[in-house]
């Protein structure tokens, strides 16, 4: 079984939608399904150079294979018309591409392309078709849906989400398209047990550890719900609670965004306990997972929330909103704790989890047990290898 894996960007700017297509294609190499991703050179639109990688030719990585084509004309949209030539060029020598991404150029015709090759697709649509996010540029995403993307639609194997509700919300354009649910996946990370190692990494982030630590670590960008949580902390430091706030992550594609809540930090009693770190990854990002008291996410929408189970994985109890589409696999599991989009339930929840230490160590437990059972990638390549097989059948 040949299979396409079709993507704007892998680049670990981009997180963890854009990243996941690593760890699907590892799995499902793993499983011996032969494997070639198609992507950009893309590495951020806020003045990051291109990805210094080979350009065109296969890169071998863990079974499979990666092709990267430079992105022209459109940078700023990740669009590449060598990795479309290509793709029509050799779609015939594939079963099934499985495309991540809807409302990007180069995903939009890779479809297109694709159908007219008569090779089946899935879409991905990576929350895209929640009502949420299409009230974004709305008039243009109804004159996209239109033109193209609804024909994508009509045409896909099946639409891929990674969570009941993100299928339960999402807009169809009154059409039929197959639904599969597949979760993403996580990797444990290292358990780092050396107390040096870890003081050695937050030092080389300026961080001094002071307990309680409250970690946000995902993309700074309006939907993550930061205008609901710095005001709930704020609240807590009002009622006099101490705790230690590291804000980890960027916004490449919208700086002016990243500024502003920088800057709202400054002018905030919160500047006295906060560390902004950027954009971590590696040890940094694992260290900072495992020092973290509880991790949180009151997104006004995600699909999934990579990030959610990044953390569980590692063992910190979360505090997410109802709109984090796994926020009824944590509530069940009792991996963390679960709220409305609120200021009030949002700082309600984090000082109910920062004064029981024994509690977050239970909800804790929990939580890895759930992303080591619900999300390995072991078990979700065979989910989708399963839907690969029936879909290249029909």
């Amino acid at each position: 079984m040949r299979i396409l894996q079709i993507v704007p960007s892998i680049s670990l700017v981009y997180g963890g939608p854009s990243q996941m297509v690593l760890g699907l294609s590892t799995a499902l190499a793993a499983q011996n399904v032969d494997v070639t991703i198609l992507t950009t050179d893309s590495n951020g639109d806020a003045g990051q150079p291109p990805l210094d990688v080979p350009l065109e030719q296969p890169v071998a990585q863990n079974g499979y294979q990666i092709r990267y084509f430079r992105c022209s004309p459109f940078r700023r949209y990740k669009f590449s018309l060598k990795l479309l030539q290509w793709l029509n060029q050799h779609a015939a020598e594939f079963d099934l591409a499985h495309i991540h991404a809807l409302f990007s150029p180069v995903t939009t015709i890779a479809a297109t392309v694709a159908r007219a090759n008569h090779i089946p697709y899935i879409l991905r649509p990576l929350g895209t078709l929640d009502p949420a996010d299409l009230r974004k540029k709305k008039l243009l995403k109804k004159i996209y849906v239109s033109l193209l993307e609804k024909q994508n639609i009509d045409r896909a194997a099946a639409l891929h989400f990674t969570s009941l509700q993100e299928a339960k919300v999402s807009q169809r354009f009154g059409l039929l398209t197959r639904d599969l649910v597949i979760p993403l996946g996580v990797n444990p990370p290292e358990n780092i047990q050396d107390e040096q190692k870890l003081v050695t990494y937050l030092q080389s982030q300026a961080i001094e550890v002071k307990h309680p630590i409250i970690l946000f670590m995902s993309r700074i960008e309006p939907k993550k719900g930061l205008d609901l949580l710095l005001p709930a902390l704020e609240k807590l430091l009002v009622e006099g609670i101490d705790f230690q706030f590291i804000l980890a992550g960027a916004n490449p594609q919208d700086p002016n965004y990243e500024a502003k809540i920088r800057s709202q930090i400054e002018a905030s009693p919160l500047a006295k306990c906060t560390k902004i770190t950027g954009f971590v990854t590696g040890k940094i990002k694992t260290t900072l997972l495992q020092v973290a008291d509880v991790f949180v996410l009151p997104s006004y929408y995600e699909n999934f929330g990579m990030a959610v189970a990044e953390a569980m994985v590692a063992g910190t109890p979360v505090v997410i909103s109802d709109q984090v589409h796994i926020c009824q696999d944590v509530a069940n599991a009792e991996a963390g704790w679960v709220g409305s989009c609120e200021i009030g339930d949002m700082a309600a929840l984090i000082k109910s989890a920062l004064h029981n230490e024994a509690e977050r160590k239970r909800r804790g437990s929990n939580a890895q047990e759930l992303a080591r059972k619900n999300y390995s990638w072991e078990a979700i390549a065979t989910q989708t290898i399963q839907a690969y097989q029936e879909i290249i059948a029909c």
